[in-house]
């Protein structure tokens, strides 16, 4: 493989090519740029001139195969990031093939190779020399050599282009623009068996949508816009197929059109849909299905009719084409067909959009329906008045040629004539088989007769014959040939149903002139029904006679009731049904709306990940290619390094080859290494060089010295000789020049006169024409100062009025500013004094809401200290109560020690000192304050009583125990030492713990007790 070389130095070195001949060359070296790793790292703005180029040397060598490889591997890097690019290529790929197809057929002066069958089919050596001993002339095998090459690389560019951009939803619009160009390929140049290949390949590519659907920018066919363009083609391939004349190959495009419109969500656009019915009417009208070409003439007939733009005239010749075409239906077809002709007719069925297979009786209904008989011409209704109307089967044919020879001068109808012919045999036959039992062969011939003078064409002895059987063999026709006899007999089964009257609209069974043995079967028991119940209406005759006319009035009336309320229900019936349909179109419309809407969030969602992951992936590649690009330089680099320090010495080729190349930092260790020893190296040459130079500088100058005094004589005296000889030829010239100069003032000297008056005379003239002139511009001058200072007054004047009308302009606005600032600033003050009345007002009311609330709340906060002073009393009293009553219960028990008092006044630390297992003292009630005593009078006092509050809960139980009773305080006074005692004495049953004397530590007031 080739190194990769720049893009930019590609293209010249091609270009460089081109210019001295070399084109193979040329896109040899394009070429291989393809295959380079380092191909798709490439930036396309530098690739898509390069693609440019090589399409056009593509195309100017006929290289095919090279170009479809080419734009493959182009159409992979530019898919994710430009669309355009690849658009522009293939654009361009066409539109040089197709102008040397156009430059080649000007060379030949021939529009197209029409004499080559197949442009894909190879040339065999058979085929060569049939040509050469052919008797073509010279120049027609000129031709086909110019051109035939030329249209067979336009084909395959067409077939490349198609392969390049299929299964890419990103590239669809190209695809299909270019698929449409094929098209008019084929049809310009009549190619119908490319045409054929072009169609197959289409049908492949939309085949493998769904094989291909998982990969990225697949084709999604529920998308309405990427079905809109599948269908736009298909459409352009039927019409395309018809132009050519390939029915065949039009009825596959109708196919395709109609698997893409049931894969369609919405309703096509009818303009498509009347193209569609129009293309199937001529590819059944080709078929002779006459009963198909009706139903599709039908269809096209209701579109165009919904659409209108067409003019009286064409609605006059649409409407005949559709009766014509309806009454060429033979009379007797039957619509129950064999089984092995069901599975072709519901396709065709499909085809046309209907659910089952039309009928000659419902075909010419609907056209009776849309006034198509009104419209029609004059000749086709009085056709369908003779087939549908009349009954007369002898003069059927008489009176129909007349007609059938007018029809035949008009291009539109000439083609209905031999079905025409087949349906009035099959009318004639039916019409018989209603008069006749059986008939001559030869009288059936003698009244068909008068077919052949009016068509070209008509039916001989041997075609009415072969029709005749072929209705039987068909079953339209329940009859039987004898030939010993010439005879036609019309079979009557009573048991058979007659398929005529369903197959005819306007002739019904009343119409028969006597009914068959099936009819009279078949009626039977209808007549019978009918003549009961007119019995019935004998019978009760004389009673519906006796009614009074009063009766009469009220069943009148009755039924007359009956019908308005029948009549209101079914108008109600009917606006309910609108409105359902109203309601089912609107949900419909709304889900379809919903539907696109999502389907358009889902394309956005989509399009918006795939660009970040393009993104991503770009962003990823242009990583991995500046990685690559940094590793590869860096290895050049070590490699250029490397061979440098080989080329100097400081490395060998063996060592080189054992060592790491990607080793740069010990290649430039040992390159600075070399650096230095050469530095080393060349400093100490200059010393030994510059040492040698001095030595022999002197060694000059010792052997020199006695010779300057020489030299400097030498040189005095030729500087001498010198200036000399300069000054004697400067002096010999400046003579020669004065003497020159004296010569020519001599000369001149003779002239001066003359030179003298006529100098006088031209001034004269020249001093009138100067004055005359000077005087005219200081004319001017003054008229144009005086303009000018006109103008700049009045420009002044202007100015000053403008500034004037400016400033009164301004005067006015500021007053009105003014005027208006004063109306503000007093609404403003109005409003100020409003708000703050409504201030002040909210501020009394305010107030006043806080002093009920004040008042209020102190009302509140007395009822609750009356009612806390009540609970504290009524509490007070209920301990000096339990006090009371333990007290009481005190002295009827036994009396027991103390418990330990208090701590002392200093300990400010409590310490667990209760003893284990015995049961705390009980508190005591303090005596009540009407109570006499010692203990009464003590009060508590702040930092009287110093400790915790076990210490003033024991001091309180202490004076409790006091009685108020005796009067003696000395249980009181000897609370505190008892309990000192006991402190100092624990019990030997105690738990361990032991108060702990209090120190002389400061501790803040809230604390204290």
């Amino acid at each position: 493989m080739a190194p990769f070389t720049k893009p930019e130095a590609v293209l010249k070195q091609a270009e460089g090519l081109v210019s001295v001949g070399q084109t193979h060359a040329a896109l040899q070296s394009l070429t291989e740029i393809f295959s380079s790793k380092k191909f798709r790292s490439t930036p396309l703005t530098s690739l898509e001139p390069i693609m440019n180029r090589f399409i056009e040397l593509c195309v100017e060598l006929r290289k095919g195969r090279t170009a479809k490889e080419g734009l493959m591997q182009y159409k992979n890097i530019a898919q994710n990031t430009s669309v355009q690019s690849i658009e522009n290529v293939i654009t361009k790929f066409v539109q040089l093939a197709d102008a040397k197809v156009r430059e080649a057929q000007e060379k030949a002066a021939v529009k197209s190779a029409v004499d080559v069958d197949d442009l894909e089919a190879s040339e065999t050596p058979e085929s060569i020399l049939l040509g050469a001993v052919s008797g073509d002339q010279s120049k027609d095998r000129t031709d086909r050599a110019l051109v035939t090459p030329w249209l067979k690389f336009l084909w395959e560019s067409y077939r490349t282009s198609l392969e390049t951009l299929k299964n890419n939803a990103r590239l669809e619009t190209i695809y299909q623009r270019i698929a449409q160009q094929a098209f008019d390929f084929c049809l310009k140049h009549q190619r119908k068996v490319e045409f054929r290949r072009l169609c197959e390949t289409l049908r492949l590519h939309l085949s493998n949508v769904a094989k291909y659907s998982h990969q990225p920018h697949s084709i999604n066919l529920s998308d309405p816009d990427v079905l809109q363009h599948h269908l736009d083609t298909r459409f352009a391939q039927l019409n395309t197929s018809v132009d050519l004349e390939l029915w065949q190959e039009a009825y596959r495009s109708v196919e395709d059109v109609h698997n893409l419109l049931t894969m369609a969500k919405k309703a096509p656009r009818p303009a498509m849909m009347a193209n569609y019915y129009e293309k199937l009417t001529k590819i059944f009208l080709m078929s002779g299905n006459a009963l198909f070409h009706a139903a599709a003439w039908g269809k096209y007939y209701g579109i165009v009719t919904g659409i209108g733009g067409k003019s009286e005239e064409a609605m006059k010749r649409l409407a005949g084409q559709v009766l014509v075409s309806t009454l060429a239906v033979p009379v007797g077809l039957h619509t129950d067909e064999p089984e092995e002709l069901k599975g072709k007719n519901a396709r065709l069925s499909a085809l046309l959009g209907l659910s089952r297979m039309p009928t000659r009786s419902g075909l010419l209904k609907d056209a009776l329906s849309r006034n198509v008989l009104k419209i029609a011409a004059e000749p086709i209704k009085q056709l369908y008045t003779i087939l549908e109307v009349t009954f007369d089967p002898l003069t059927l044919c008489t009176s129909i040629a007349p007609l059938l020879k007018t029809l035949a001068a008009d291009e539109l109808y000439a083609p209905y004539l031999p079905l025409l012919q087949r349906a009035l045999l099959s009318r004639l036959l039916s019409q018989l088989s209603q008069v006749y039992s059986s008939i001559k062969i030869d009288n059936l011939l003698a009244l068909v007769e008068p077919l052949k003078g009016s068509i070209e064409g008509a039916f001989d002895a041997e075609q009415v014959e072969a029709y005749v059987m072929g209705c039987a063999m068909r079953g339209e026709l329940n009859i039987r040939v004898d030939h010993r006899d010439g005879s036609i007999t019309f079979v009557d089964d009573a048991f058979v149903e007659n398929e005529e009257a369903v197959a005819s609209t306007s002739y019904s069974q009343e119409n028969a002139i006597q009914p068959s043995m099936s009819d009279l079967v078949r009626t039977r028991l209808s007549k019978v029904a009918l003549c009961l119940q007119n019995s019935l209406v004998r019978l009760d005759g004389g009673e519906k006679a006796s009614l009074s006319p009063e009766e009469q009035g009220e069943k009148f009336k009755a039924l007359v009731g009956a019908v308005e309320a029948e009549r209101k229900a079914l108008a109600l019936r009917r606006a309910l049904v609108a409105r359902r349909r109203e309601l089912l179109s609107e949900l419909s419309v709304r889900k379809e709306k919903e539907e696109s809407s999502r389907r358009a969030e889902i394309r956005q969602r989509e399009k918006e990940e795939e660009s970040r992951r393009a993104r991503e992936e770009l962003r990823k590649r242009e990583n991995e290619r500046i990685q690559r690009q940094v590793e590869s330089i860096k290895i050049d680099e070590a490699k250029k390094l490397a061979q440098s320090l080989v080329e100097k010495g400081v490395l060998k080729a063996d060592d080189l080859d054992k060592m790491e190349i990607n080793d740069k930092d010990k290649l430039v260790h040992m390159q600075v290494e070399q650096i230095e020893k050469e530095t080393k190296e060349r400093d100490e040459r200059l010393r030994v060089i510059s040492k040698r130079i001095d030595h022999i500088e002197r060694a000059y100058r010792k052997d020199e010295k006695p010779l300057l005094s020489q030299d400097y004589e030498r040189q005095q005296k030729i500087d001498k000789e010198t200036f000399e000889e300069v000054q004697k030829a400067h002096r010999e010239a400046a003579r020669k020049a004065h003497e020159e100069d004296l010569a020519t003032k001599g000369r001149l000297l003779r002239m001066m006169g003359d030179y003298q008056a006529r100098r006088e005379v031209i001034i004269s003239k020249k001093g009138e024409e100067f004055a005359k002139k000077l005087e005219t511009a200081k004319r001017k001058i003054e008229e144009e100062k005086e303009k000018r200072r006109s103008v700049v007054l009045k420009a002044r004047e202007e100015e000053r009025l403008r500034e004037e009308k400016e400033e009164e302009e301004r005067r006015k606005k500021e007053q009105e500013e003014a005027r208006k600032r004063f109306e503000e600033e007093r609404l403003e003050e109005e409003r100020l004094a409003q708000e703050e009345a409504e201030r002040r007002a909210k501020e009394e009311e305010a107030r006043a809401k806080e002093e009920a609330a004040a008042e209020s709340r102190r009302q509140r906060e007395a009822e609750r200290a009356a009612a806390l002073e009540e609970a504290r009393r009524k509490m007070q009293r209920e301990e000096e109560a339990e006090a009371r009553r333990k007290q009481l219960r005190e002295q009827k028990a036994a009396p027991v020690a103390a418990p330990a008092a208090a701590a002392p006044a200093g300990e400010s630390a409590w310490r667990r000192s209760a003893v284990r297992g015995s049961a705390p003292a009980p508190a005591s009630t303090p005596p009540r304050v009407e109570s006499p005593g010692p203990g009464a009078a003590a009060k508590f006092r702040p930092g009287a009583v110093q400790g915790g509050w076990r210490d003033r809960l024991q001091a309180k139980e202490a004076a409790g125990n006091a009685s108020p009773r005796s009067g003696s305080p000395a249980p009181a006074a000897a609370a505190p030492a008892a309990v000192q005692k006991e402190k100092e004495e624990p019990k030997k049953d105690d738990d361990g713990f032991q108060s702990v004397p209090a120190k002389g530590v400061w501790r803040p007031r809230r604390g204290r007790g």
